[in-house]
């Protein structure tokens, strides 16, 4: 299976005989969502985590015109944002499933708008985290509100471990602007699940930043992709750095 980073939280997985794309916002600048994932044989899926603009960009939905064959599951938040084109669309919530016979998707939590995706596909476990990290704002919230934060994170992390006690690939924010702690949720996620290989994801364009998170995250025993720029690839499967 075949990792591609696209921009901030949006990522493709190719698979043999299908082509996910979870949260996206824009196209990489050669196009290649529009030029290639659109084109690909197989079936085709288009996951968004939640309505923020920064995970879901309403031109996906003009994509049926091209390929009526997408399959859109979507966070139930999106549903209320009364845009046009919503019919055949699957709407999850937490806990909530919905699979067919090449893949099984399962939404979990956040602590943020919308879910989580837990996806099983090509023979691997994959978590996209949406919105699901531990937002503490340290330089900016009371110990109140960090202390509220970080149980409501854990709360949510619990119920990720309890639906998966390890994953092949997690797909995790690394968001410079919490601070210098910003890699606190990404390490207490790859501290509490077994994590096969980490992407960091909601940095925009500060690569060197997500990047740094590397020693920590390989400290828990997962290998570390690291990401410097869009449109960089992996096979899952063996190569452990993008092209």
């Amino acid at each position: 299976m075949k990792l591609t980073y696209v921009y901030h939280s949006g990522f493709i997985l190719e698979g043999k005989d299908f082509t996910l794309l979870i949260d996206y916002y824009r196209d990489t600048p050669d196009e290649v969502v529009h030029e290639k994932f659109l084109n690909r044989p197989g079936k085709l899926y288009v996951l968004a985590s939640h309505v923020h603009a920064d995970h879901f960009n309403p031109e996906i939905l003009t994509w049926k015109n091209k390929r009526p064959d997408i399959q859109y599951i979507f966070s139930a938040d999106i549903r209320t944002a009364n845009l046009p084109g919503f019919s055949g669309i699957v709407f999850l919530r937490k806990g909530e499933v919905w699979h067919d016979n090449l893949v099984k998707i399962k939404a979990l939590g956040s602590t943020d708008a919308g879910i989580s995706f837990l996806i099983d596909a090509g023979g691997k476990r994959i978590f996209h985290a949406g919105d699901l990290n531990n937002w503490h704002w340290q330089e900016e919230s009371t110990p109140e509100e960090i202390a509220e934060a970080e149980t409501n994170f854990l709360n949510e992390l619990e119920i990720v471990a309890q639906n998966a006690d390890s994953v092949d690939l997690a797909l995790f924010p690394a968001d410079p602007r919490l601070g210098e702690n910003y890699a606190k949720g990404a390490l207490q996620f790859t501290g509490r699940i077994r994590t096969r290989q980490f992407a960091p994801m909601h940095f925009w364009e500060k690569y060197d930043k997500a990047n740094a998170i590397q020693a920590g995250i390989e400290e828990h025993g997962s290998k570390f992709i690291a990401i410097h720029q869009p449109g960089e690839s992996i096979e899952l499967e063996d190569d452990t750095k993008l092209k």
